[in-house]
């Protein structure tokens, strides 16, 4: 038994098998998953578990080099978006459209879906290296 870290085995391999720019996306309720993309589904119900709560724990044990938001996040979740700046205060952020974000999610090696239900609470997690820092 892990001692730390992710306990979630599929979200704890998924990390561990990343290489050099594979992305991930973490996602509210309503975000459409591709039938070929993994999905891991973590909602148990509306807000649980929140957005919030996966990405501080996602972010623990990952190393991003590229966050991708939507630009509507901004204007339509003002907190969740205050919330991603925060977190990713020394990581580059990138946005797109939802409709571009959302064709973006073909690529990914999995989408973690949460129990959020507020609009555009979604981001995409590029994998960074860790050279033993």
């Amino acid at each position: 038994m892990k001692k730390h870290g992710i306990l979630n085995s599929h979200i704890s391999k998924i990390l561990a098998d990343l290489g050099h720019t594979d992305r991930i996306v973490i996602a509210d309720i309503g975000l459409p998953i591709p039938e070929h993309v993994e999905k891991i589904d973590l909602a148990l119900r509306f807000g649980l578990p929140s957005y919030e709560e996966v990405v501080k724990v996602i972010l623990e044990d990952m190393v991003i080099e590229k966050v991708i938001l939507a630009k509507e996040l901004a204007d339509q979740n003002r907190p969740v978006s205050q919330f991603m700046l925060k977190q990713c205060n020394d990581i580059e952020v990138v946005e797109v459209s939802h409709e571009e974000f959302k064709q973006l999610t073909h690529d990914v090696k999995v989408i973690i879906r949460t129990g959020e239900a507020t609009p555009y609470a979604n981001c995409i997690l590029q994998a960074g290296v860790n050279f033993g820092q």
